[in-house]
């Protein structure tokens, strides 16, 4: 049975998810489908181009520090100094 939240937002459990997969990706084709274990929502299944449209497209750090055009920017570090070691004060 599927429980209706809002609007858009449908509420099916994890028994129900289980047996019948299929069904509930065609029901996220219209909105967001939560999942429930012991009335407690933990999942929500949503279609790829939402989760794109929400989080941007996914890549690796490899890939972010590579990309053209970034780093526009001027770095320069704070210089530690001469006497960046000391001894422990463990007395």
């Amino acid at each position: 049975m599927l429980v209706h939240l809002d609007f858009m937002d449908v509420a099916i459990s994890i028994r129900q998810f289980k047996p019948d997969v299929g069904a509930a990706k065609r029901t996220a084709d219209r909105g967001p489908v939560t999942i429930t274990d012991g009335g407690r929502p933990t999942q929500v299944l949503l279609r790829g181009q939402d989760h794109q449209r929400l989080y941007g497209a996914v890549r690796s750090l490899l890939a972010a520090l590579g990309q053209k055009g970034a780093g526009g920017f001027a770095f320069e570090p704070p210089r530690m100094g001469d006497d960046i070691s000391r001894p422990a004060g463990l007395d």
